[in-house]
């Protein structure tokens, strides 16, 4: 399938884009730093527990249990994974407590670092694509896990982009479920004022592509950048592509 103006304006009303590697360069962060947390916890539960160090891996812990969910139920699923239990904790547990919420908010403090240091930049191709859906009349949403979305939004210089954002927090204040769960986008839809039937879903994280497929999506992005289509594919994206770039007319 050619993905060429595939977006066409007879067909649908709204995009929903996800954040982090859709739109800005900032996944390796979030990877980097989930490796960092969980290598460090694991490392102490290993000397505690005697049982053998066996560290976090981004090609397939990051993808499978933690890419696109919820930061607190990224934590909880990636340590399940491994036969871990810890407390849930609670939000405001200090980023050295070794509960659920603990965890979660070091690794929160640790991409607030990085994002500060590094900086962030947004994909050339998304933003031109965002410029020509924008121009020819189409609603546009981020539809984030992130609790840092505004943040990253702003630091891109793309915030004014976007009709609709919902992110970790917002999720988080209407409780909705994250990804793989559909309602972050279907709420984000919901203010658009669009059935999902005449929106279209960006993703590149697996859980994501199967929000968009279980939420009844009119077409479903996947934007592989780490090499991985077919996963997309069979989780829920009805094409893919490397950048967004190739989606715009031409």
């Amino acid at each position: 399938m050619n993905p060429s103006g595939i977006i066409a304006k007879e067909k649908f009303d709204a995009v929903l884009f996800d954040l982090d590697g859709v739109l800005t360069a900032t996944a390796s962060i979030h990877a980097d730093c989930w490796k960092e947390m969980f290598d460090d916890f694991l490392r102490r539960y290993s000397e505690k527990s005697g049982k053998a160090f066996q560290p976090f891996e981004i090609g397939s812990d990051y993808r499978l249990y933690v890419d696109g969910r919820p930061r607190y139920e990224g934590v909880r699923t990636f340590l399940e994974s491994r036969g871990i239990h810890l407390p849930e904790g609670k939000a405001n547990d200090p980023p050295s407590l070794e509960t659920i919420c603990g965890l979660g908010n070091r690794k929160n403090d640790m991409v607030n670092e990085a994002i500060r240091s590094r900086g962030v930049e947004p994909f050339a191709g998304s933003v031109a694509l965002v410029h020509h859906l924008r121009e020819t009349g189409f609603k546009t949403a981020v539809v984030s896990a992130s609790a840092n979305c505004q943040t990253v939004l702003e630091g891109a210089g793309i915030a004014e982009l976007f009709d609709a954002r919902i992110d970790g927090k917002v999720a988080s204040e209407k409780k909705l479920p994250g990804k793989p769960a559909p309602d972050t986008f279907l709420a984000a839809a919901e203010l658009l004022n669009v059935p999902p039937q005449r929106a279209v879903v960006v993703e590149d994280a697996i859980s994501g592509v199967q929000a968009g497929r279980d939420g009844g999506f009119g077409l479903v992005i996947g934007v592989s950048r780490e090499g991985d289509p077919e996963d997309l594919r069979k989780n829920g994206a009805d094409i893919v592509v490397n950048d967004l770039s190739e989606v715009l007319p031409r």
